[in-house]
């Protein structure tokens, strides 16, 4: 008898991995939180350096440009956001339903790798302030100039000491400094602009155009905004799975990432035209808000700004990556995750300063971003929205040869699409009437959208042939 109730005793099912989906009783994030993280997400060093960087286009095309993409962007950001709210689950975990479940570290070592490069970004332009404000204080030397390279180095390890204190306490510490951080990027920004229409006027930055030899063109400016943007995207989740509020997850967050981005980068937009006009000089490397604040007189209070709004920005670069990093291991935790990344993009912060111009590797990076990220993005939000019509299954996230196994944890429809639509950008990118008027990003999106679409009716519709033939 005992043999035959040990029989009769089901196997635990198998599972790969673990999700920590957040029950709705536990959410404390409401719409001002939500709000305020993406004002302070995008109200940063590298929002004010993008649109510098912009600024090559002249105001007209780069200001226009800037919302067309911001608005289409942020979007995409909303609904992937929403995505957050309904289930719980922080971004990459939410791929295994259209990747599968070991077919997802796709798309996480892509954002493991483009959070750590941002957070790079950000504490480079930051530790540019620092090496200007040991200048001001103690006579160092610039970046730039002989020696300069030493409070360059300093400001790197200060801006991690900056980051590791910001997420030491994982959502919680995040959460507090965006609420600090939205102050004082008030306070600075009004100050900046005030600045900056003492010292030119706004018809005079408006009438402004670049020497021909550096001018951008829009298309390149809408794949630079939109590599810039979409980055978001793919950590929207991480942080409305925190909220139980449908509005916090969807409006507040489109409304806070598209204030910070018009706010920052149109005053970095005024901010560099501003200084070109003043110095009858133009150079893109002279974009970040370092080299401009110091240009325009602003001081040493004005740099401690940049320092700390670099820390809330990069707050939430580090909280994604984290993320994305326990979806690779599984055995990590995130405060382990969070630790691991910071000193990964403490390291890559290095590369420019040896390597390349800052500029130079900010554009590549760009151009790799946009290439990879906005075809992934297409798959897993036509996936949730239209195949799977907004139906998760959240024991299946886990669940070996559950709805999202696929073929052996793939799902090669995804992972092909992804593959043909990095390869449609790259191709776009050679058409010259596209690469230079719409840009390649979104094109290559609904290209990507529109192959997934194809490939899983197929493979289902062979699914169903198969199954009735099985059954007959």
């Amino acid at each position: 008898m005992a043999q035959e109730v040990k029989t009769l005793v089901k196997a635990p099912a198998k599972t790969y991995g673990r999700v920590d989906a957040v029950p709705r009783e536990s959410r404390r994030m409401g719409n001002w939180d939500l709000f305020a993280t993406w004002i302070g997400a995008n109200a940063n060093n590298g929002t004010w350096y993008i649109g510098g960087v912009i600024a090559a286009c002249g105001f007209l095309t780069a200001s226009t440009t800037l919302m067309i993409v911001g608005v289409l962007a942020y979007v995409l950001l909303a609904a992937a956001s929403y995505m957050g709210y309904r289930t719980g689950l922080p971004a990459m975990a939410l791929t295994r339903a259209s990747f599968g479940l070991r077919g997802s570290i796709v798309p996480s070592v892509i954002n493991v790798v483009q959070f750590i490069g941002w957070a790079a970004v950000n504490t480079f332009i930051a530790a540019t302030s620092i090496s200007y404000i040991f200048g001001e204080l103690f006579g160092w030397p610039l970046y730039g100039k002989p020696g300069g390279t030493f409070g360059l180095v300093v400001g790197i390890v200060i801006m991690s000491v900056l980051h590791l204190l910001s997420i030491s306490m994982g959502e919680r510490s995040v959460r507090l400094i965006e609420r600090v951080g939205i102050i004082l990027v008030v306070v600075f920004v009004l100050w900046e602009s005030v600045v900056v229409f003492q010292t030119v006027s706004f018809h005079d930055i408006v009438s402004w155009q670049p020497p021909h030899a550096l001018k951008m063109s829009s298309g390149v400016a809408a794949d630079t905004l939109a590599a810039f943007n979409l980055a978001w995207v793919t950590a929207a989740s991480d942080f409305s799975r925190f909220t139980n509020k449908r509005s916090a997850a969807t409006t507040a967050s489109f409304l806070g990432a598209n204030i910070g981005l018009f706010w920052f980068a149109l005053i970095g937009l005024f901010a560099t035209i501003g200084t070109a006009v003043s110095l009858n000089h133009f150079d893109p490397n002279n974009s970040d808000p370092s080299t401009v604040a110091a240009k325009l007189g602003l001081g040493v209070i004005a740099l401690l700004v940049i320092v700390l709004t670099s820390t809330t920005a990069n707050a939430v670069n580090l909280m994604s990556a984290g993320s994305a990093l326990t979806n690779i291991t599984h055995r990590l935790s995130l405060n382990v995750s969070l630790w691991v990344v910071t000193i990964l993009a403490t390291a890559v912060s290095f590369i420019p300063v040896y390597l390349a111009s800052f500029l130079d590797v900010f554009e590549t990076f760009l151009d790799g971003i946009g290439m990879f990220l906005g075809p992934e993005i297409a798959i897993f939000l036509l996936d949730y929205f239209v195949l799977k019509r907004r139906r998760y299954q959240l024991k299946e996230f886990t669940a070996v040869r559950g709805a999202y196994w696929y073929a052996h944890g793939v799902n090669w429809v995804a992972v092909a699409s992804w593959a043909l639509g990095v390869a449609s950008y790259w191709g776009l990118k050679q058409v010259s009437v596209i690469a230079d008027t719409v840009g390649a990003t979104f094109i290559a999106m609904v290209l990507t959208a529109l192959i997934y679409w194809i490939g899983m009716s197929v493979t289902a519709t062979t699914s169903r042939v198969d199954g009735e033939e099985q059954v007959s």
